[in-house]
């Protein structure tokens, strides 16, 4: 395989820039050559075209990048000048372009990259070829790498993420094979140094939070100099319409300009992903300002709080600690310069933008601040306290102080743990929620009204083949009480105690508006006989409630498929006499076991929805587990529908009026 390296190396080097023919290949050709030799199973020659392929593709970008630096330098807009010497820069530099660009990689012409073939390259398609053209050449270790690096930007991909497990348990392939080839250095520095904060090394965390600025001004360059091309907005085709001259370079100059604007957005979002990570760059000072604090650096602390306040202006907890700073220090400092100058170019573009649309006629066109905005990140929704600065250990930190504590509203209800207990934040477990009868009575309830996948689209064993689901609504369970199918008192019961449960999370939690119910779900899960032994697989696997949980990426995605609307959960539940199923807390990582609850009568475990709380539940291996599932929203516009018909139909009942009318029973589906 040796041989092969060596080949691979010399033709990577064939494709690339000579000083004697000066002609790049083009990487859609070359991925076609890959494309149709992996159909032949010539695994050699996909190997060859592929990474040629990835080669060219990453010399046009940086060539397109150097040049169009390169002739923006030489060819500078005067500070004043006519409609002639505006021109006559214009055309000097698109020269100065075309020389530079074709000098590398011979005419612009050969490059002109379908879209398909674009967004393959986006989605890292070719590494997924690699991965099993390298597997069949026997190469395990580049097809990790080849493998971890399509899963980046690929994470929904079952079949790939089977594969990296087996690489990892192959004798050839170590830790280190499992790379990034296409990591972006700001997100990785980054994504490095929270860890090391986390962890509590803060000088660490330092270095690579800098390291991490200093790759994201570089990034942010880049990806303007890029938005230099050709733009187009879809349904917007402006060199057909437009005549005059100054409107034609009016539109495409806010084309260009809103591509620069949504580079903020490009350098947040990590592969494969469709939202940025919120607060992204203000979040660098953010974490360093609390870095350098610790490590008693207040100057430096003072300067990147004082940047933050930047993006944030006026923000308490930001202002308290600048405030703390000044006085300790018994001196002002001033904010990083290219922070400075970055938030100063954001608002200009902003305000060009909206001048830009209207000239355009664009009165659609979305022009987002992605930082000049509320710091409050995904899964927050509560009351948020900063906590005062009077001493050096009360600074407030990057890490947000939800409130707890608050009164548990019955008498009965006894705190068990809480978040500090169950090692995270917004967590908390109770006891004596409700009584032994009543969990008799809600387990008996459950035996007679649900139904196996209700709640789970149907399917019986949604979350693992060894276990079987049955579910049951608050609506459908007072509607077979009405027809006397199970006791009224029992499914009365049902809807009281959610109420109860609603009231308790809204009160200890200290929520400052009211909580709603998003989906109220009666649940019991049963150990299928006969497929217990070695089990080593969970009853529900590890997740958050409101976001989609990306253990590789350390983060938590506040998009669709996710309900991003759920703020807070909780679950009650009814028994404690089965085998297994322990509810976990884990880390982001999804492995590292933070708290273990054992369920029994009357225990609820409460929690705020976000990336804060991954959570899953071990196998049920013997006997069944009985809950009550609760999910709340503090926004009104999602309310759980069925819940507001459960309302009336109490308030009917409790007026003694007559059910008239069919109760249209729509079932909702819990992630």
């Amino acid at each position: 395989m040796d041989g092969l390296c060596a080949a691979v190396q010399s033709f990577v080097l064939l494709t690339l820039v000579s000083v004697s023919c000066a002609v790049l290949q083009p990487y859609d050709l070359l991925y076609d050559s890959a494309v149709q030799a992996f159909y032949r199973s010539d695994y050699e020659s996909v190997v060859l075209h592929m990474e040629a392929a990835l080669n060219s593709s990453s010399e046009l970008r940086q060539t397109k990048v150097r040049c169009r630096l390169r002739c923006q330098d030489e060819h500078p807009f005067e500070d004043s000048f006519t409609d002639l010497r505006l021109f006559d820069t214009v055309l000097r530099r698109a020269a100065c372009m075309n020389s530079c660009v074709e000098e590398r990689v011979g005419a612009q012409s050969l490059h002109k990259i379908s879209e398909d073939v674009v967004q393959d390259f986006n989605r890292r398609i070719p590494y997924n070829y690699l991965q099993l053209a390298y597997q069949k050449l026997k190469m395990p270790d580049k097809a990790a790498a080849a493998a971890h690096t399509y899963f980046q930007a690929n994470p929904e991909h079952v079949e790939m993420g089977q594969n990296l497990e087996q690489y990892k348990d192959q004798r050839d392939v170590r830790p280190e094979h499992f790379v990034d080839r296409q990591a972006r250095l700001h997100q990785q520095y980054f994504t490095d140094a929270v860890k090391l904060y986390d962890k509590g090394d803060y000088e660490g965390s330092i270095v690579l939070f800098e390291e991490a600025l200093v790759e994201y001004f570089k990034a942010d360059v880049e990806c303007r100099a890029l938005c230099q091309g050709p733009q187009k907005f879809e349904n917007h085709d402006y060199l057909r319409y437009r005549y005059s001259l100054h409107e034609l370079v009016s539109d495409h100059f806010t084309q260009v300009l809103h591509c620069e604007h949504e580079c903020v957005r490009d350098l947040a979002t990590r592969p494969g992903r469709l939202s940025p990570m919120e607060n992204y760059l203000p979040l660098h000072y953010d974490y360093l300002q609390f870095a350098y604090y610790q490590m008693d650096w207040l100057e430096e602390a003072l300067q990147c709080a004082l940047t933050y306040l930047l993006f944030h202006e006026g923000e308490d907890f930001m202002t308290e600690n600048v405030d703390y700073y000044r006085e300790v220090l018994e001196q002002d400092g001033k904010p990083r310069e290219e922070a400075a100058w970055y938030v100063r170019r954001h608002k200009q573009e902003v305000e060009l933008l909206l001048m830009g649309s209207e000239i355009m006629g664009a009165e659609n066109l979305i022009i987002p601040c992605y930082f000049l905005s509320s710091r409050i990140p995904s899964g927050t929704g509560g009351g948020l306290e900063y906590v005062p600065i009077s001493d050096k250990k009360n600074i407030s930190s990057a890490v947000l102080r939800k409130q707890e504590g608050g009164p548990l509203v019955y008498d009965s209800v006894r705190l068990v743990k809480n978040s500090a207990a169950l090692n995270g934040s917004q967590r908390v477990l109770l006891d004596s929620v409700i009584s032994e009868e009543e969990c008799s009575e809600l387990r008996h309830l459950a035996h007679s009204v649900t139904m196996a996948g209700d709640g789970y689209r149907g399917r019986m064993s949604p979350h693992t083949p060894n276990e079987k689901f049955e579910g049951a609504t608050v609506l459908k369970t007072l509607q077979y009480g009405y027809e006397g199918r199970v006791p009224l008192r029992s499914a009365r019961l049902f809807y009281e105690v959610s109420e109860r449960a609603r009231r308790i999370i809204e009160s200890y939690f200290l929520l400052n508006s009211t909580l709603h119910f998003s989906y109220t779900h009666l649940v019991c899960r049963t150990a299928i006989t006969g497929q217990q032994d070695h089990r080593n697989d969970l009853s529900h696997p590890i997740h958050a409630d409101n976001c989609l949980l990306d253990p590789e990426a350390n983060e938590c995605w506040k998009e669709p498929p996710a309900y991003t609307y759920r703020d807070y959960s909780a679950l009650l539940y009814l028994n404690g006499d089965f085998d297994g199923g322990e509810f976990i807390f884990t880390e982001m990582d999804a492995k590292t076991v933070t708290a273990s609850v054992k369920p029994q009568c009357g225990r609820m475990v409460g929690f705020s929805s976000g990336g804060e709380n991954p959570h899953g539940v071990k196998a049920v291996t013997n006997g069944q587990r009985c809950a009550v599932a609760l999910w709340f929203t503090m926004d009104p516009l999602f309310r759980e529908l069925e819940r507001l018909q459960a309302d009336e139909v109490i308030q009917a009942l409790d007026t003694q009026s007559v059910w008239t009318q069919s109760l249209n029973i729509n079932p909702k589906d819990e992630l």
